[in-house]
């Protein structure tokens, strides 16, 4: 299986293979089948990743002093 980085890159690529005007209907219909798939599975990945991250952050085992610093993640 491929790394994520590099389905998410062929993701990108099938974007703009759809947003071309020059290609033929069945082409871009067969770009969009293959992006809504891999775009489906690229989600299913990062939700099993974020439960994992979640568990590791929810881990009571770990002194408070030892809590990781997460500024850089927190949403606005």
């Amino acid at each position: 299986m491929k790394k994520f980085e590099e389905r998410l890159e062929r993701l990108e690529e099938l974007g703009e293979t759809i947003r071309r005007t020059d290609i033929p209907l069945d082409e871009a219909l067969s770009a969009f089948e293959e992006g809504i798939k891999l775009a489906r599975a690229l989600e299913k990945e990062l939700e099993k990743v974020e439960s994992r991250i979640e568990i590791l952050m929810n881990n009571t085992d770990a002194p408070v002093e030892e809590s990781p610093e997460l500024e850089l993640f927190e949403t606005e």
